[in-house]
């Protein structure tokens, strides 16, 4: 993993084909949105993917939902990441996600987690996501 700021964005990359499949198959890509990988994340609360064609997509961590995916421009050089060690292996995660309504100024609503801690909430979010709002949503 690759992890650190680069310009303004604090960026986490998934930086070997293993690493790429491990942390795709941890965050639940194949049951959410098939037919893409999980490259990395963007600032804590969105995703780098990349479909089938090799074109790359951002998407919000929670819901894992196709709808949610735009275009994004990959163009970083790993090597001008600066490595910063107060949030090194961890993760900032809004306890209810902006998306369902959560305040992202409330410091009750803000957790810092292990990346298996983050993949079993995005898990949980992507479920509850399809399970209830997405029933009624294509993608």
């Amino acid at each position: 993993m690759i992890e650190g700021w680069y310009n303004k964005d604090y960026l986490v990359l998934f930086d070997d084909p293993d690493e790429v499949s491990r942390m795709t198959e941890l965050y639940g890509f194949s049951e959410n949105l098939p037919g893409y990988v999980a490259v990395g994340l963007k600032g804590w609360d969105d995703f780098i993917v990349r479909d089938d064609k090799q074109k790359y997509f951002m998407l919000p961590t929670a819901p894992l939902a196709a709808r949610y995916l735009s275009p994004y421009d990959f163009s970083v050089d790993p090597a001008a990441i600066q490595p910063d060690e107060r949030f090194r292996m961890k993760i900032k995660w809004y306890v209810k996600p902006i998306m369902f309504g959560g305040d992202p100024t409330a410091k009750e609503n803000e957790a810092w987690l292990s990346y298996e801690q983050h993949a079993q909430a995005v898990c949980w979010w992507s479920k509850f996501y399809r399970d209830t709002v997405g029933k009624n949503v294509k993608g």
